[in-house]
């Protein structure tokens, strides 16, 4: 047949996810996977990253996708499998689409009944699949029947979705041939119901012009499914305020004229979303972590926009894509005469300081904002460094990956991993507190071992401050072990060359942002422990009051920050 070629399975795989855009997988081997492992290590189309555990890899590849559109994850069965699927339930949270690819049993176990290792011993097959049925938006188990069919549905699914899936490659068949397409993976996306599509965009475009106060709400969907040019268009011609959930920061432009900050924390985004007459959402999620535990209230009339789906007023359309249904509005809605700039978010102005002034978080995140410049990737872990940067304004061309969804402390270690590899030639900096970098640290050598460079700012405050804001300001439970962070770099990767610093005072860390690198540059800040920025305070406050109610311990006094 022309358009078909004799092909491992393996390779095929490799091929289809090469052709999804994916250069890099991440990973831990293990024996039932080495095969697979074998043929990445062959192939002249994609490298490997190995990762220090399958965890971190699952992070890794979640943050190469938010970069690149699609990441992997290679995972050996059973214990790779559930080692890696917090990650993956967190990309299914964050609408993330990576692919996990468990080298599993071989098919020969099940038609002899072989009792195997990395099992419950107990002859069950299916126990870890079925597992990833609850956080994944398709699974399969590859035959040599299914393999064409299989591999390019859970693809394409993670594709359209923007969520993770997983594929079981039994050991014994990476390496059999059978016939494949010749043909390109098609990622196209169906086409909107032209008859919805007219309607909804003709409703929307009627309530746009039709309103005296519109605005756009921007949640982290719209950069999932890449409509940030048509925000900004439909933003520029009607003259309609942005504002952003802290989930879409970055999606525009700090610098855009109709910006005006992130929703709900900052005031002037608060007004101009809650006093408008004609909302317009774009995969707007009311989750508690990204309202500031509920601290903001959509208007009634707000327009919902999901991935394939709208609410306009008592109608909902279906079959409507996301980036097709902006693209008409933003064609469709008149041009408005030149709006003046909305109210707009101020950031804190440089600190003032001498240098013998000691860290606080005011004073440190003042100056972090000097630091930004454009285009820079930047991580946050969920919690003080969030709320940190929640004050500032992101410099245009930014990227900003946190994961305040699923909220899983340490993801930002692993994401840097795969954020770095994802965009070699761009500025990488993390944010991450001492809590959290305790979990997945053994990453940095990783990072070192491939000579990557990313600045690191290690917010050291003694333990969990998420926490004492919500309970137990002076507790046990939310201490940690002190490390001396500043010399990991050199214990990780001691052939490189790495820049590190202790900062306590405004001196300390203007010089250690001044200071030139030629490889990764870790800067761990000491600040008080009892010391947060005020929104997360107030967060953690309204997130007791939610867990425990009126009589919980948070009422008693000096237990919370």
């Amino acid at each position: 047949m022309p358009d078909s070629t004799a092909e491992t399975i393996g390779d095929f795989l490799i091929r289809r996810l090469r052709e999804a855009g994916v250069t890099d997988f991440f990973g831990v081997p293990g024996d039932f996977n080495l095969e697979f492992m074998q043929q990445i290590e062959d192939s002249r189309d994609v490298r490997w990253t190995g990762t220090c555990n399958e965890l971190n890899g699952a992070y890794a590849a979640d943050g190469y996708a938010r970069l690149k559109g699609l990441g992997v994850v290679v995972v050996t069965h059973g214990v790779g499998a559930l080692s890696a699927v917090n990650g993956i339930a967190g990309a299914h949270a964050e609408h993330v689409p990576v692919v996990c690819v468990a080298g599993s049993l071989p098919l020969v176990a099940e038609d002899r009944g072989l009792l195997l290792h990395h099992t419950f011993a107990d002859g069950g097959r299916d126990e870890f699949r079925r597992a990833y049925d609850q956080v994944t938006a398709g699974t399969a188990r590859i035959t040599p029947q299914n393999a064409v069919m299989e591999i390019d549905r859970l693809i394409r699914t993670a594709w359209q979705l923007k969520r993770p899936v997983y594929i079981e490659l039994p050991s014994d068949i990476a390496c059999l041939t059978i016939t494949a397409p010749t043909s390109p993976l098609d990622l196209t996306v169906p086409a909107s119901d032209p008859e919805r599509l007219e309607a909804a965009v003709r409703a929307i475009a009627e309530r746009l012009a039709d309103a005296r106060r519109p605005a756009l709400l921007v949640d982290s969907d719209a950069d999932r499914y890449d409509v940030a040019g048509a925000v900004t268009e439909l933003s520029e011609k009607a003259g309609v305020p942005i504002a952003l959930m802290n989930t879409a920061r970055g999606v525009v432009d700090g610098s855009h004229a109709y910006l005006t900050g992130t929703y709900p924390g900052a005031p002037e985004a608060r007004r101009t979303v809650e006093e408008s007459d004609c909302v317009l959402a774009i995969g707007y999620r009311g989750v508690d972590s990204t309202t500031g535990f509920f601290a903001g209230r959509l208007p009634d009339t707000t327009i919902h926009l999901r991935a394939y789906s709208a609410d306009v007023g008592e109608v909902n359309y279906q079959g409507v894509s996301l980036p097709e249904l902006l693209r008409g509005v933003a064609e469709r809605v008149p041009s408005g005469p030149a709006a003046p700039p909305p109210e707009r978010f101020a950031p804190p102005p440089p600190p003032d300081g001498g240098s013998s002034e000691p860290l606080t978080q005011a004073v440190l995140w003042s100056a972090i904002q000097g630091f930004l410049r454009e285009g820079d990737v930047i991580i946050a872990e969920d919690g003080t460094s969030v709320a940190g940067l929640g004050g500032l304004t992101l410099p245009d061309r930014s990227t900003f990956v946190t994961q305040s969804v699923w909220g899983s402390i340490g993801y930002t270690v692993g994401a840097l991993l795969g954020t770095l590899v994802a965009a070699p030639e761009r500025r990488h900096l993390l944010f991450v507190g001492d809590g959290s970098f305790q979990l997945t640290a053994q990453e940095i050598a990783t990072m070192l071992r491939h000579d990557l460079k990313p600045v690191i700012f290690l917010i050291d405050n003694q333990g969990y401050t998420i926490e004492r804001t919500i309970l137990g300001s002076n507790a046990g439970y939310n201490d940690v072990a002190p490390w001396d962070y500043s010399k990991l770099p050199a214990v990780l990767g001691p052939d490189r060359d790495t820049d590190a610093f202790l900062v306590t005072t405004l001196g300390e860390l203007r010089e250690a942002l001044r200071a030139e690198h030629d490889g990764m540059k870790f800067i761990q800040i000491r600040v008080d422990r009892f010391d947060a920025p005020p929104n997360l305070v107030a967060g953690g406050h309204r997130s007791a009051d939610l867990d425990y109610g009126p009589r919980g311990p948070q009422s008693r006094p000096g237990s919370q920050i």
